[in-house]
């Protein structure tokens, strides 16, 4: 019996997906080995990178002049690869703190390069995004970085900063909504919330964004040493690339972005109906606008409660419901892949936890 995959990452994949991998593990195209035994050099494996590339052009609707890339390492790898690549001399980025991971972002860039807070909500709880208008831009500032949707927080971006070029964690709602490649120099994210298994971010990066470097680059954290071998310079991650493959076929089949956005939209609505509804026992803190649709959180009235909520859910099968050890609570992941059946469930538990209360 398949869970109910409420976590935060890795993500639900789609059962037909995992089935039809699980039929080609042992014999991939008639090679008689596994896809992950390959060589990636070999042809049956160079069809499905490029396939997978043609896929993710096509399906972010990402323009020619962006150059896609599959490196290993998550996010995390890429708040200190973004500004070694894009800064130069006398320039430095400015960074929205909307939430842990924005913080992350932020202190990982100045480590290597100069960076600011263009405008921080620690001070509210992390609890809103700012206002286009509050986030201030020194001067020279090369790029705005900021975080489409923090996970932990269950807060997201609808209404971007203007002035300077953005570079935009999109880790925890990744091709879940369309995105306005004229405001961007650089996309990047995990592939682990919405796409894909963990071990890999995807990155678009416009070319002619890149920067000249104050010092050399080992040619791994160089973003031209990527472009330039198609992401095959060294042995990539096969079996991720591989799986999000088939994943944006599907999305790709079923209607592109906009209709993973409806999707995603109804998710979400069903259990902030459930939380808004329910007089108070389930708690959102989050600003109503800038509610995450991938990340609900919500509390309860009090801890011995809390418990019992997720003891039953589990025994419900429903896991990954704890939130963040940060920041305590509960969380529900609502990933694309997640059938609504299950947002059915949780809902319904829901509403009978708090009649027993």
């Amino acid at each position: 019996m398949r869970a109910h995959n409420f976590g935060a990452g890795p993500c639900t994949l789609p059962v037909d997906v995992l089935e039809e991998a699980q039929a080609e593990f042992v014999d991939f195209a008639g090679s008689g080995m596994s896809l992950i035994e390959l060589s990636h050099r070999s042809p049956e494996y160079d069809r499905v990178h490029r396939r997978t590339l043609e896929l993710t052009r096509s399906v972010s609707g990402a323009p020619d002049d962006f150059s896609i890339l599959f490196i290993q390492g998550g996010a995390t790898l890429q708040f200190g690869m973004i500004p070694m690549n894009l800064l130069g001399a006398g320039e430095q980025a400015g960074y929205v703190v909307s939430g842990s991971w924005g913080k992350a972002a932020f202190a990982d860039g100045r480590v290597v390069a100069d960076g600011y807070a263009a405008w921080d909500g620690e001070p509210d709880g992390y609890r809103r995004m700012p206002r286009p208008d509050e986030v201030r831009q020194e001067d020279n500032t090369r790029y705005l970085h900021v975080t489409s949707n923090e996970t932990i927080g269950g807060i997201r971006m609808t209404d971007y900063p203007v002035g300077a070029r953005l570079v935009a964690d999109m880790s925890s709602d990744y091709l879940s909504r369309p995105i306005e490649w004229d405001r961007f120099d650089l996309v990047y994210g995990g592939v682990q919330k919405n796409l894909a298994p963990s071990g890999m971010a995807v990155v678009f990066v416009r070319e002619s964004g890149l920067g000249d470097p104050v010092h050399p680059l080992p040619k791994y954290l160089d973003y031209r040493w990527h472009i330039e071998s198609d992401s095959l310079g060294n042995t990539p991650p096969m079996f991720p690339i591989y799986l999000m493959g088939k994943v944006l076929e599907r999305v790709a089949a079923a209607g592109g972005l906009a209709a993973v956005e409806a999707e995603a939209a109804e998710r979400a609505r069903r259990v902030y109906a459930a939380i808004d509804g329910s007089n108070g026992f389930y708690t959102n803190p989050v600003a109503v606008p800038d509610r995450s649709h991938m990340n609900v959180v919500f509390t309860l009235p009090d801890a011995d409660r809390e418990r019992a909520f997720l003891d039953g859910a589990a025994d419900r099968n429903m896991v990954g419901l704890k939130g963040h050890r940060s920041v305590g609570g509960c969380r529900a992941s609502l990933y694309a892949a997640l059938p609504m059946e299950s947002v059915d469930a949780l809902v319904d538990y829901m509403g009978e936890f708090r009649a027993r209360f």
